[in-house]
């Protein structure tokens, strides 16, 4: 009995003595001394140049230039497109690149999709010639099968 009330003595002051800190003030923050960084706006207005929007019966014109060099052209219709109808629009942009040369993307979206080009752009190696006759042997072999059929 006596081993028990021991155990519970030392359970109940084990239970009682405090865990961790018991100031109600809160650990101080950390701080990392970095460098002072100097931090200019640098942001400057660039004009627009040129603005001409137009939407006219289903049909729309976008153009702008600004005053560092960017050039936007766009146009577009509502177009039939099987049961609906959907808008096709083409255009181009350019504008030039920290080296200096002016990048200029010619762009057309339609129900084929947004396809670009541009001399920057990369472009697919042409195929090699035998692989293009190979390709029309193929085809011609087709309509050949297709135009037997009794």
């Amino acid at each position: 009995m006596k081993i028990f009330v021991v155990f519970a003595l030392y359970f109940v002051a084990a239970g009682a003595s405090p865990l961790g800190s018991t100031s109600d003030t809160p650990e101080p923050v950390r701080t990392q001394n970095t460098p002072a960084v100097s931090i200019h706006d640098t942001t400057t207005s660039i004009p627009i140049l040129r603005q001409e929007l137009g939407i006219n019966n289903g049909s729309f014109i976008n153009n702008f230039e600004t005053g560092h060099g960017i050039v936007v052209n766009e146009s577009g219709s509502q177009k039939q497109i099987g049961d609906g109808s959907g808008t096709v629009s083409s255009g181009a942009f350019s504008f030039t690149n920290p080296e200096g040369a002016v990048i200029t993307v010619n762009w057309v979206a339609d129900e084929n999709g947004f396809q670009a080009t541009g001399d920057h752009l990369p472009t697919p190696h042409p195929m090699p010639e035998h692989v293009v006759k190979m390709l029309a042997d193929m085809e011609a072999a087709a309509l050949h099968a297709i135009s037997t059929i009794p």
